[in-house]
């Protein structure tokens, strides 16, 4: 689903006089609140899919400060039942995430790569020091959660490990 058909699901729904519509389809979740619950007025709220790249990040934005009154909410589908099989490797402490040891150095580790007990697995720099995350666990990486030189939170899912 694209950004024109979602406004003109929005516009649609506000001509309508429903004061709520939830639509579920494969990998996104939408609902759509109108003023028309009450004399409230709702800002425009768009949460980020975790899969899109900057354009479509440009667009939910653009959409968000064009819209007026009507509440979106767009999120991902979670794939619990796909997801238990696998480890997830959280930050310990808050900081900036790398997956570089420099610049100039290549990535520490990569989806597919093979990790044992102890591997370092990213370095995460708070208050000026670089700390290196060990794995705790051995596997094979199925996926990385975040981007390079983005800031994380205590606690903060990093990577998905198969053990298998």
């Amino acid at each position: 689903m694209d950004i024109k058909e979602i406004q003109s699901l929005i516009k649609f729904v506000a001509k309508s006089g429903a004061s709520e519509v939830k639509l579920e389809m494969e990998d996104i979740k939408i609902t759509i609140r109108t003023g028309a619950a009450g004399s409230f007025q709702e800002p425009t709220y768009i949460q980020q899919l975790p899969m899109s790249n900057p354009a479509q990040q440009q667009m939910h934005q653009q959409a968000s400060q064009d819209m007026g009154s009507p509440v979106v909410e767009i999120a991902a589908k979670t794939e619990a039942g796909a997801n238990e099989k696998y480890i997830t490797i959280k930050s310990p402490i808050i900081g900036t995430f790398y997956r570089k040891p420099s610049p100039d150095k290549p990535v520490f580790v990569e989806v597919g790569d093979t990790i044992n007990k102890g591997d370092v697995l990213c370095v995460i720099e708070a208050m000026k020091l670089f700390n290196d995350i060990e794995s705790e666990v051995s596997g094979k990486i199925v996926k990385v959660l975040v981007d390079d030189s983005s800031p994380v939170e205590f606690d903060q899912p990093l990577f998905l490990v198969d053990p298998s």
